[in-house]
């Protein structure tokens, strides 16, 4: 035992370290939360990148943005496109090139898994994951000869047309997605357009608000909108329309010839200029080239505003469709399409969307890595076998993963 003569400047002398240790620690965090802008606000002047702060409904509360990271490379090659572009735009920009977005998608798979996830970081709850439910509220039977849908009715297909499914119906799945986690619920129509359809457009009007007072979030895909049609569904509470691009501007007329590119985006600037959150992405394993997909992403990414949701979708091939054929996409390329736009796009939901049903647990992960944050959740999505519920909760379960809140308010 120490005499009490000794220990008690022993003791005294090991407060004041600690104290001064504490100190120390404190300063800097003081400082940078003083001196470093929010999120909201970083590069807010920098109007040569078109640079704007990330939306609201889906930027994380922390105010100071990650270090950045310092490559340690043996030899002297330059640094990927995705570890450039991650570590300079760290706003929205609405200019980028095709050059920057193929230098993106080129970069090695490891760049594009650690800058995919330090930019999804930097703008989102990194664990926070949206369960969307999808729905086929009216199925087959469409007049468009997409290559790739067994709804259409150009194709010999196991789908038959069927009417639209009744209020209970489209209620109670309402409810059942609800009670198993999903914030987001989507209704899909195989119709052109809305157009000639007053009776089911109007139905369908009723169930957007029914869901809404639901406490849930409202998406609907229903072919090509006009103005009015669009500012209808506003009016009745939806709070996102999805309408895919589907893939690029110059191989889109090999896949459907029954409704040009340009339909689409006007589709798009209705729903956009109605004040709905716009749902727009495209699907790969078409038999498209990296071009096409870097090609997709560069119309998506200099839009008028970035779409609220981007679904990345791999084909599904059902026989009796021209694609039936088609061989599955690698993981690989999925990491690569959701990493590149979560860098392009860092604002945006990238949801993992047609086709994880095919994907492990483990293939997920990565793509969640690279930069998803939303999922489809159910048995069906439209017409094909999607994951179920169970099966989602125990992902969810291993990989600490957690659900993301609804936006019932700026919706």
């Amino acid at each position: 035992m120490f005499p009490t003569r000794q220990l008690v400047p022993r003791l005294a002398a090991a407060a004041s370290r600690s104290a001064t240790r504490a100190a120390s620690r404190a300063a800097p965090r003081t400082l940078a939360a003083a001196s470093i802008p929010r999120v909201a606000g970083l590069h807010s002047s920098t109007t040569q990148n078109a640079v704007e702060a990330p939306a609201a409904t889906t930027a994380t509360t922390a105010s100071v943005p990650p270090p950045a990271p310092v490559d340690r490379r043996q030899d002297g090659r330059a640094q990927s496109g995705a570890a450039f572009h991650a570590l300079n735009h760290t706003g929205l920009r609405y200019n980028w090139t095709r050059e920057e977005i193929a230098a993106i998608y080129n970069s090695p798979i490891m760049d594009l898994l650690f800058y995919g996830s330090y930019v999804h970081r930097h703008h989102h709850d990194p664990l926070a994951v949206q369960q969307c439910t999808l729905l086929s509220i009216k199925t087959g039977g469409c007049s468009e000869d997409c290559s790739y849908c067994p709804q259409s009715s150009k194709h010999s297909t196991s789908v038959k047309a069927s009417k639209m499914l009744g209020e209970d119906e489209v209620l109670s799945a309402a409810r059942r997605a609800k009670e198993a986690g999903s914030t987001r619920f989507c209704m899909g129509a195989a119709w052109r357009s809305a157009q000639g359809r007053k009776t089911n457009f109007k139905q369908v009007l009723n169930y957007v608000t029914e869901i809404r007072g639901m406490g849930m979030e409202v998406c609907c895909t229903l072919g090509m909108l006009d103005a009015e049609q669009a500012k209808q569904l506003k009016d009745a509470g939806l709070s996102a329309y999805n309408h895919n691009l589907d893939t690029s501007r110059e191989f889109y007329p090999k896949i459907i010839t029954t409704r040009s590119y340009d339909d689409r985006l006007d589709t798009l600037a209705n729903v956009r200029d109605a004040g709905i959150h716009v749902c727009s992405g495209g699907i790969i394993g078409l038999g498209e080239s990296a071009d096409d997909r870097v090609g997709m992403l560069h119309t998506l990414s200099t839009l008028p505003k970035h779409p609220e949701s981007v679904p990345v979708n791999a084909l599904v091939a059902v026989q009796g469709t021209p694609l039936e054929k088609q061989d599955p996409v690698p993981v690989w390329d999925l990491v690569r399409m959701i990493a590149t736009a979560r860098i392009v796009m860092p604002g945006s939901m990238v949801r993992l969307s047609a086709g994880r049903v095919r994907l492990s647990m483990t293939e997920q992960t990565l793509c969640f890595m690279a930069g998803a944050n939303s999922i489809f959740t159910g048995e069906k999505l439209l017409t094909t076998d999607n994951n179920d519920w169970d099966t989602d909760k125990a992902m969810f379960d291993t990989l600490g993963l957690i659900g993301l809140k609804p936006d019932l308010v700026k919706n």
